[in-house]
């Protein structure tokens, strides 16, 4: 990946949802103007969930998720079902195609995203083979308070109106949330203290850092990136204390006993908490730790699916650290990618990774489930600064 692309989880993602043999795969076809979705007249075509990155006039980057089938049947087909609900919790706009005039599950489904915040936009799709489409489109508004738009994909109708609609219905917080927020402004020097530890490959930097630098390129600040043993020459080669520290959460107490006092400091894993996520919530969570006990349980998740790692700081130096301060015989679950238990009862904390791989749908969408259930959430660097004692004096925004 070069600095000058979108990385895909910070698109936005379009899901297309109906029922098997709707038109799914077509309406994506039609409105990115290629056929990237397999088309067949057999019902279950799509099977899992496919990713499609684009970029669309108007919108911008985004990703179309053509989806299974919500009514798919079987052992099998119940597995796909899962998966097209799995899809719903990273949407940021939905689309729900209606082919005909059954159309319960439509309504259904689309109740359950508005009830997840996402915007909903109702498509009466195959209108060249309806016989009364603006009838159909008048009850599925009665019925749901909704007015559909009608389109063919075959023939290529509607597709305009559809591209209009997702540019009204952009979510208003897509493009305000950026990763570093308030922190710096134009001129503003900034230190970035990367440990280039197993985590990162020779030759490559992880993701948060190389989107964490091209934003601050991008806001004109200047930027000074040093590893941690060579944060005292860094700092000496400046004529006054940067405006902004960022480190590796994994060396927080570290760099804190270093900074200059004038210097802001904050962490990736902490700047993602907030890009990502809910920064609040994780840092309000965070005291859950104190609350632990040697009979806790407590899960970790990851985004990465990447293999167990000697240094990796979720399977490895997050766990260490826990159980040095609570004990050797607390539980701790860990999950990653797309694994999340639905019932997080169980846990008496749930602490979460940055997520640079996940849209920022799709963590809220897990600290939704986590509130809902009353079960404290918090992420990476926030919990790592509250073990190491600093939470209440590092830059949150």
């Amino acid at each position: 990946m070069s600095l000058s692309d979108t990385p895909r989880a910070n698109r936005l993602h379009i899901g297309i949802f109906g029922r098997r043999n709707s038109g799914k795969s077509s309406l994506i076809n039609a409105l990115t103007g290629q056929e990237i979705a397999l088309v067949s007249d057999v019902p279950g075509t799509t099977t899992d969930p496919v990713y499609k990155t684009m970029e669309i006039h108007g919108i911008g980057p985004c990703v179309f998720i053509d989806t299974a089938g919500f009514d798919d049947e079987g052992a099998l087909g119940l597995m796909r079902v899962e998966k097209t609900k799995a899809a719903a919790e990273k949407t940021d706009i939905a689309l729900v195609v209606i082919s005909d005039g059954d159309f319960e599950k439509e309504l259904s489904w689309t109740k359950t995203l508005q009830e997840k915040k996402t915007p909903v936009i109702l498509i009466v799709n195959k209108a060249d083979t309806l016989e009364d489409p603006q009838l159909l489109a008048d009850r599925i508004q009665t019925k749901s308070g909704l007015r559909p738009l009608i389109v063919s994909a075959k023939d290529k109708t509607g597709i305009r109106e559809i591209r209009e609609e997702l540019i009204r219905r952009l979510p208003e917080d897509f493009e305000a949330v950026s990763i570093t927020g308030n922190l710096v402004k134009e001129g503003d020097v900034v230190l970035l203290v990367m440990p280039q530890d197993i985590q990162a490959p020779k030759g490559r930097l992880i993701l948060p850092q190389v989107q964490t630098l091209r934003e601050l390129l991008d806001k004109k600040c200047i930027v000074l990136s040093a590893t941690t043993d060579k944060l005292d020459a860094a700092l000496s080669f400046l004529s006054s204390p940067p405006v902004l520290i960022i480190t590796d959460s994994q060396v927080f107490r570290t760099v804190f006993d270093k900074k200059p006092k004038e210097s802001k400091l904050t962490s990736f894993s902490v700047l993602f908490a907030n890009y990502k996520g809910d920064l609040a919530y994780f840092v309000e969570s965070a005291a859950a730790i104190d609350a632990l006990t040697p009979d806790s349980r407590v899960l970790i998740a990851e985004a990465c699916t990447h293999a167990p790692l000697s240094e990796d700081i979720g399977r490895e130096k997050l766990p260490a650290l826990l159980r040095k301060r609570i004990g050797d015989a607390l539980q701790i679950d860990i999950v990653c990618g797309a694994d999340f238990p639905e019932d997080l009862s169980p846990y008496d904390l749930v602490i979460h990774c940055g997520a640079c791989m996940f849209n920022r749908k799709h963590v809220l969408s897990r600290v939704d489930s986590a509130r809902t259930q009353k079960v404290p959430m918090s992420n990476y660097g926030v919990a790592l600064a509250y073990l190491s004692g600093i939470l209440d004096q590092i830059d949150l925004d």
